[in-house]
């Protein structure tokens, strides 16, 4: 376990277990102290299971691929299932990742499959670095193959959310959603889209988002606790998901580089497909999270 502080902020993250950050607490310029991520609280974080908590990277795709299926059109294989639907947000989450390199506001930590049943050999980087005003995250990942490969990288930021809990973002489209987040379609957005307006985010449905041509800026708004965060990414992760589940605390908005279910399905892939990389060649992004009052 790694703990990482500037200023106000303070930071925990675990190598070993998914190379998550498990957490990240802000001291605002009143004294006091909020959960910028949803904390883990009494949980554990585990390889065995999506962490509902804190934020991970998501590769070498994100999201869901049903059946285990990867195909970008030119390359089709099966990869190893970790979820009823097939393979939800790629290995690096189940993975221990090395620390090559620790300070106090500083890592950087490394995960590379070498082996396994299935056409991917990567390289995979995160940068966690800490400073007085934020939290950025950087990733990357290297295509270490013989051969070219679809990849897709992605983080998954887990947000506290209360009743008054308000999120404002623009995007140009989002996929249409058939059964089990299954893409069937897209629709463009004229006026940037449901959150276009800042509005209380909290629903008695399911929230489930894949946008795409996002501008790379999200504001995640709770008066009652007084706490703004800007959420910022990478034109490279310009496929944020926006998902919650019916009245949680919680909210997830997750930069990735391609649209849900793009290693299997032809829809999503057709709005926003996985990159196709040669050998030694890298796909890289980056998020930024700044907390301030309000």
């Amino acid at each position: 376990m790694l703990q990482l502080q500037a200023g106000g902020l303070e930071a925990v993250v675990i190598p070993e277990i998914g190379g998550i950050v498990s957490r990240l607490v802000w001291t605002g310029p009143d004294g006091r102290r909020h959960d910028v991520l949803h904390p883990p609280a009494d949980r554990t974080a585990s390889t065995a299971s999506p962490n509902f908590f804190g934020s991970w990277a998501m590769l070498p795709f994100a999201n869901r691929a049903f059946g285990s299926v990867v195909d970008d059109g030119e390359t089709r294989f099966q990869v190893p299932a970790n979820d009823p639907s097939g393979t939800i947000h790629g290995f690096g989450w189940q993975a221990a990742w090395e620390v090559l390199r620790y300070d106090r506001g500083h890592t950087v930590i490394e995960h590379r499959r070498i082996d396994g049943p299935d056409r991917y050999r990567y390289r995979a980087r995160q940068e966690v670095i800490l400073d007085e005003a934020g939290m950025t995250i950087r990733l990357s990942i290297t295509n270490e193959a013989e051969t070219a490969l679809p990849f897709g990288i992605g983080h998954h930021p887990w947000f506290p959310c209360a009743a008054d809990t308000r999120l404002t973002m623009r995007a140009a489209g989002a996929l249409v959603f058939g059964e089990a987040f299954r893409a069937i379609g897209q629709e463009a957005f004229t006026q940037g889209g449901p959150y276009a307006d800042a509005r209380p985010f909290r629903s008695d449905t399911v929230t489930a988002w894949s946008f795409f041509d996002w501008d790379g800026s999200a504001r995640i708004e709770t008066p009652s606790t007084g706490l703004a965060i800007t959420l910022t990414a990478s034109d490279s992760l310009n496929c944020p998901v926006v998902w919650s589940p019916p009245g949680a605390d919680f909210l997830c908005v997750e930069p990735q580089s391609h649209a849900i279910g793009a290693p299997s399905e032809p829809a999503a892939r057709a709005a926003a497909p996985l990159k196709r990389l040669a050998p030694g060649e890298t796909l890289e992004g980056w998020l930024r999270i700044a907390p301030e009052a309000i």
